[in-house]
């Protein structure tokens, strides 16, 4: 597969499957902001984020590149948190930020710095608790890495977000992927690559466990030339996203391998790495926010890579109110079942680290299915019941009744 390279001084395209990214980054980004500086005791947040190929900053229609989408959105973020604090008579926050702009091509960085100064001087000038400094690199991106964490080890910085939206599928190594997560205690990942460069690299390192992998969509050992005319095949995106997710399952607690929606073929994919169940659990909730913007397929409840091909009893998830549906009757069956399988009790937070690994649904969903459930009852810290979704807390516990409905993991014969 050719690289297709952005020339940012002719002017760069902007694509489809790019402006999805942007959607979801723009609007994760915000949402980031807003809970980590939820506390109200809070009075100082600080981060960096590192933007592995920041590219010129605008496209030549115009629209934010991701460099200038994260200073947009954390303008916006400060003012709208010191907004919402000031209703509710709490001091004001003030966030500090390390910007690091990392890009291998010289021409790129130079549009890129011209892009950001008047972006940068307005913050300076109007924007009050919010400090920024922007770092610019010139280097091909697992070159820079080294510097960026001396810039981390130097700044002190525990919370950090990198964005990796490389050419192909080559230009960042899975140890750096690994690295990253396990040096930073608060650390996400943005990382993005073409299906085909990875597949490509697979059949190189282990051929024998790819075909095993594509023998359910029809391909054999030398036919990955044939997988063009497929890529828009459900079946395919399901196989794709379990190799994904197989293929990086253990760089962090939290993997969501869910491809860039595309019909006429799913050929890119945009994973958010975490080491925090929260931090997933918003990153579903913007998705659902996007409906259509990537796609899953699969099972919809909180098994969602466990279906069987042979059966063809996977859906099209893609976000949307339909999947949503699907997802409810789902959960009504998962959940009590996945209480089960550890007694009869779960702690709301032992529940949530427990799934948010293996779900694309919404949280109002999921708690929506908990409270439907007549087998299920949320008990409160203070020994009462919940009554009401939007009430269940982090401290509560989520309890089997004593006279349920559905069979119990063993059983002794009569």
């Amino acid at each position: 597969m050719v690289e297709k390279r952005y020339d940012w001084a002719a002017g760069a395209k902007l694509e489809e499957h790019t402006k999805r990214k942007h959607r979801i980054l723009r609007e994760y980004f915000f949402n980031y902001l807003r809970v980590r500086c939820q506390h109200p005791h809070r009075e100082v947040f600080r981060l960096a984020v590192i933007d592995g190929f920041a590219g010129g900053g605008r496209y030549e229609c115009g629209s934010a590149g991701s460099p200038i989408i994260f200073i947009e959105e954390i303008r916006n973020a400060i003012n709208a948190i010191n907004l919402n604090r000031v209703e509710q008579n709490l001091r004001t926050i003030e966030i500090e930020c390390l910007f690091i702009f990392n890009d291998d091509i010289p021409e790129a960085i130079e549009i890129l710095k011209s892009n950001i100064a008047p972006l940068h001087a307005e913050v300076k000038d109007s924007v009050r608790g919010l400090q920024i400094h922007v770092v610019y690199l010139n280097e091909k991106f697992e070159t820079a890495y080294g510097r960026v964490k001396q810039h981390l080890e130097q700044s002190r910085v525990r919370n950090v977000i990198f964005n990796l939206d490389q050419y192909g599928y080559k230009h960042v190594e899975r140890n750096t992927l690994l690295d990253i997560l396990q040096s930073y205690s608060s650390a996400e990942i943005f990382y993005t690559f073409a299906i085909t460069s990875l597949l490509t690299f697979l059949q190189k390192s282990d051929p024998k466990k790819l075909m095993a992998q594509l023998a359910p969509i029809g391909l054999n050992e030398g036919d990955l030339h044939r997988l063009d005319g497929k890529m828009s095949n459900h079946q395919w995106l399901g196989t794709a996203e379990r190799i994904v997710f197989e293929t990086f399952q253990d760089c962090a607690s939290y993997v969501s391998p869910f491809s860039i929606n595309n019909p006429g073929g799913w050929r890119y994919w945009l994973i958010h790495f975490a080491n925090n169940y929260r931090a997933r659990q918003v990153y579903n909730d913007i998705l659902h926010q996007n409906s259509g913007a990537q796609a899953h397929f699969g099972r919809s409840g909180l098994n969602m890579l466990s279906y069987d091909p042979a059966h063809d009893d996977g859906n099209l998830y893609l976000f949307d109110m339909s999947g949503q549906n699907v997802a409810r009757k789902q959960l009504l069956d998962d959940i009590p079942r996945l209480i089960s399988e550890s007694g009869d009790v779960m702690d709301v937070g032992e529940f949530y680290n427990s799934i948010y690994n293996m779900t694309p649904a919404h949280m109002d969903d999921i708690h929506s299915a908990i409270m439907d459930n007549p087998d299920i009852e949320v008990i409160t810290p203070a020994g009462g019941e919940r009554r009401k979704a939007n009430t269940i807390g982090i401290g509560d516990s989520i309890k089997l009744r004593k006279q349920r409905s559905f069979y119990p993991v063993f059983r002794s014969d009569d």
